[in-house]
C-alpha cells in the first residue's frame, strides 16, 4: 500500500496530520459555529411560530370585534329607526293638535268679526235712523219756516 501512496506522491504522515487537523476543525466548527447557529435558528423558528399564533389570535379577536361591531351598529340602526318613527308619530299628533287649535282660533276670530260686523251694522242703522230723524226734523222746520 506504501507503493500506491508513493506512486501518487502522498505522504502518509502528512495525510494523518491533515486528518487530525480536519477532525479538530470539524469538532471546533461544530462546537463554536454549528450549535450556536442551530440554536439561533431554533429561536427564530420559535419566534416565528409565536408570531403566527399571535397573528391568528389577533385575527380571531378582530373577527370577534367585527361581529360585536356589526351587532352594535345593527341595534343602533334599529333604535334610531324606532326613535325616528316615534318622533314622526309625535310630530303628527302635535300637528293635529296645532291644526285643531288654529282652526278653533280661526273660528273664534271669524265669530268675533261677525259679531263686530253685526254690532257695527246695528250702530250704523241706529245712527242712520238718528240722522234721518234729524234731517227730517230740519226739513220739517225748514218747511214750517217757509210756510210761516
Amino acid at each position: 500500500m506504501e507503493n500506491i501512496l508513493d506512486v501518487f506522491g502522498i505522504d502518509w504522515k502528512l495525510l494523518i496530520a491533515q486528518g487530525v487537523n480536519f477532525t479538530i476543525l470539524l469538532v471546533g466548527l461544530s462546537y463554536f459555529l454549528y450549535k450556536p447557529v442551530l440554536k439561533i435558528l431554533n429561536e427564530r423558528e420559535k419566534k416565528i411560530a409565536d408570531g403566527v399564533k399571535a397573528a391568528e389570535t389577533a385575527e380571531k379577536a378582530a373577527k370577534d370585534n367585527q361581529a360585536a361591531h356589526d351587532t352594535i351598529v345593527t341595534s343602533a340602526h334599529k333604535e334610531a329607526e324606532t326613535i325616528v318613527a316615534r318622533g314622526e308619530e309625535e310630530a303628527k299628533k302635535e300637528k293635529s293638535v296645532l291644526l285643531k287649535t288654529a282652526q278653533k282660533r280661526a273660528e273664534a276670530v271669524v265669530a268675533d268679526a261677525r259679531l263686530e260686523a253685526e254690532e257695527l251694522k246695528r250702530r250704523s242703522a241706529k245712527e242712520s235712523e238718528k240722522e234721518v230723524a234729524r234731517i227730517a226734523t230740519l226739513a220739517a222746520e225748514k218747511i214750517l219756516k217757509e210756510q210761516s
